[in-house]
């Protein structure tokens, strides 16, 4: 580790930050948390040669007849503190995804087993919101369509906080849930799936859409809604012409804020297509990260006769599928974590 390197990027960092006019920049937030990540590191080192210093000096007073328990004592402290800050420093010194800070843009959809696919959308929906309230993350509902079953066909929400795609990102893929349904009659389990897509949330300076590539539409709201909504022209559909890809909006009674919200999605979107294609042409190791990258990927199984979760990609199983589905899946992102680092280490 170059420590003069990181005091040079904190001292630049800060004397940028320092700056006016430097709340106004759009690099701001970034170089506000790479400052603090800094920081950080050369604590937790300051730390590390702290107790390093105080070990030697107790090691030399151990066989002290009058102090040598006290030092001893010590001696079994300051070791243990020195094995975690230095696990604490080397996890600090792994490169991170730029993205992880983004927001989340989580995308779930009902897929094969009708009213029962539905409803399981809507209960990972549920999963997700609680997750993020355990870990102190905002969660903002964009737009949903239910069904008269009480699930979700669609749910589109934003999810963001400190790491907040960092922590989700590795959600994307299909999950499978196999049990008996309500409405089973014979007490048959049934499969059905959810599909699940995540994307950093991009601004506008991670890509230019130009406004020429853009076909904007405007209707009238369907559906059910507030007072209101099927009564104006508000909803915004925007179709981006070179790729193909519409986002349609009509949860808001303002046509302003539908357009926004549609823009935001529209631009995640693209920036997610833009990693897919940069991911083909990328080793098969940095592809087995992420998985392939394809959306009908099944990366997780919910079997509630069984009461286990399997976690395909890293063959990871565990019990409890109440508590998962309240959103204590902290082991299971934590295992992806893990796996994602230590094949980074590797390449």
């Amino acid at each position: 580790m170059d420590l003069s390197k990181i005091e040079t990027e904190l001292q630049d960092i800060e004397t940028f930050l320092a700056r006016p006019d430097a709340y106004n920049d759009a690099s701001f937030p970034a170089k506000s948390k790479r400052a603090n990540l800094l920081r950080e590191i050369l604590e937790v080192n300051t730390k590390i040669s702290q107790n390093e210093s105080n070990l030697k000096e107790a090691e030399e007073l151990a066989n002290d007849p009058e102090l040598g328990e006290i030092a001893r004592e010590d001696i079994k402290t300051l070791k243990a503190e020195i094995t975690t800050n230095k696990a604490k420093l080397e996890e600090l010194l792994i490169p991170r995804d730029p993205e992880d800070d983004k927001p989340a843009i989580i995308e779930i959809r009902a897929g094969a087993g009708g009213d029962e696919a539905s409803l399981f959308a809507g209960e990972l929906y549920r999963m997700y919101l609680k997750y993020a309230e355990n870990h102190s993350l905002k969660s903002e509902l964009i737009s949903q369509n239910a069904n008269e079953a009480g699930g979700m066909k669609e749910v589109i929400f934003k999810v963001s906080g400190d790491n907040a795609y960092g922590q989700l990102k590795f959600e994307g893929g299909v999950h499978r849930v196999q049990r008996v349904p309500v409405t089973e009659s014979q007490g048959r389990i049934h499969t059905s799936t959810a599909t699940v897509a995540v994307l950093p949330e991009a601004s506008e300076q991670d890509l230019e859409i130009k406004p020429e590539d853009l076909r904007i539409d405007i209707y009238r709201s369907g559906g059910h809604g507030g007072q209101g909504v099927n009564t104006t022209d508000s909803a915004v559909r925007i179709t981006h012409l070179p790729t193909g890809i519409v986002v349609a909006m009509q949860d808001e009674r303002s046509q302003q804020q539908n357009r926004i919200k549609a823009m935001n999605i529209l631009r995640s979107r693209l920036l997610e297509k833009k990693k897919e294609e940069e991911l083909k042409n990328a080793s098969e190791a940095r592809k087995s990260l992420i998985g392939t990258g394809d959306r009908s990927e099944k990366i997780r199984t919910y079997n509630f006769p069984q009461d286990r979760v399997t976690d395909h990609r890293i063959h990871y199983s565990r019990s409890n599928i109440p508590a998962v589905m309240d959103g204590d899946i902290d082991d299971i992102v934590m295992e992806l974590i893990k796996n994602e680092r230590a094949l980074t280490n590797s390449l």
